[in-house]
């Protein structure tokens, strides 16, 4: 393959992995994340998607393949950690139900 078919091919990929990174980040409610937590996330869904092409091309040497598995991992380890924060912070404004006045009388002896 030539340089000029080579490059062209990695700027697709790179197009459409922030296409893709931007979809996925973006359907988080925006009440939810800061926009330095979002634009995070997306950077990191990117460097995931980025980082399983260089892993999936079949010319790579050792250097190739421990940068592309750390990306991954690391990338992986920081979007999951995004939507955890997420979903903490959803249960925060989740409605309690009220205590009933029976309750805490069983709460004090379970305590016990």
């Amino acid at each position: 393959m030539s340089h000029n078919t080579l490059l062209v091919f990695e700027l697709t990929i790179l197009v459409l992995a922030i296409f893709l990174g931007f979809e996925v980040i973006s359907k988080v409610p925006t009440l939810l994340h800061t926009p330095l937590m979002s634009g995070t996330n997306a950077i990191h869904g990117i460097v995931v998607v980025g980082a399983m092409v260089v892993l999936g091309s079949p010319h790579k040497d050792a250097f190739d393949w421990v940068v592309g598995f750390l990306a991954v991992v690391l990338g992986s380890a920081n979007v999951v950690g995004g939507f955890v924060v997420t979903d903490r912070m959803l249960e925060m404004f989740k409605r309690r139900e009220p205590a009933k006045p029976g309750d805490a009388e069983q709460d004090g002896k379970n305590a016990e």
